[in-house]
């Protein structure tokens, strides 16, 4: 009876996501863009969300001129599809309106070109990967201990050690994706204007005022305080109020 509950009130929940999603987007339509962020935020409360929801979110906020918002719901949605096209040149528009113009140090040597393969795939698409040559490898392996002929043997060995090596570049990928995804934890400044410090207390010395959209990557916290690391190599203290994770 609980089972039969649960799936009734989870299908409920999902009837009205998907009923407030469509309803977000018959009012973006009509260029009804506060009550549309209404709608897709209702849709969020439900705790339903996805790439295309938060980039319809995204681009109502831009249209409200919201640059915080828009920002943030453009970086949700590349979360769940960075490769997702729209979202990146959309982003670059919304990117036009923050204040602050903050430079991004390329980063260089083999940790780069490592992130650059690993960062092909998401570290799920890595990790079905794995799973399929691993299938691949018993397979080989099966035919290769049940076959006679000579040739066949052969082939089926090669192909279980082809299996293996290109196993072990997948999961490593995984693991190294999966590692980053938790380890980055990019930020963006909601407050209109927030003081950067060098220490995590009110009295610390100011080191540069930040406004709303600047990206930031959260490196530590300390009771209300978070130290952030900018695109730039900079580094201070935070309010965590003026801020909000995108992950």
């Amino acid at each position: 009876m609980k089972n039969i509950l649960y799936l009734f009130l989870l299908s409920t929940q999902i009837f009205f996501a998907q009923s407030g999603f469509e309803k977000g987007n018959a009012l973006y339509a009509k260029g009804n863009y506060s009550e549309a962020a209404v709608a897709y935020e209702s849709v969020l409360n439900s705790n339903q969300h996805s790439a295309e929801l938060y980039f319809n979110l995204a681009n109502t906020y831009y249209k409200l001129n919201k640059v915080a918002p828009s920002i943030y719901y453009y970086e949700k949605a590349l979360v769940l599809n960075p490769k997702d096209q729209e979202s990146l040149n959309n982003l670059k528009f919304a990117h036009k309106k923050t204040i602050d113009e903050i430079k991004v140090i390329p980063k260089v040597g083999f940790a780069k070109l490592v992130r650059d393969f690993t960062g092909i795939y998401n570290y799920n698409t890595w990790g079905w990967a794995t799973v399929g040559l691993a299938t691949l490898f018993l397979l080989f392996f099966i035919g290769y201990y049940f076959l006679e002929i000579t040739v066949w043997k052969r082939a089926f060995f090669v192909g279980m050690f082809i299996a293996i090596l290109v196993l072990l570049i997948t999961a490593s990928s995984a693991i190294f994706e999966k590692r980053y995804f938790d380890t980055e934890k990019p930020a963006i400044v909601f407050a209109e204007m927030a003081n950067v410090k060098s220490e995590p207390r009110d009295g610390g010395k100011s080191l540069f005022l930040l406004h709303e959209g600047t990206k930031v990557y959260v490196e530590e916290v300390i009771g209300k305080w978070k130290k952030i690391l900018l695109t730039d190599g900079t580094e201070g203290w935070i309010e965590s109020s003026a801020i909000k994770e995108v992950k």
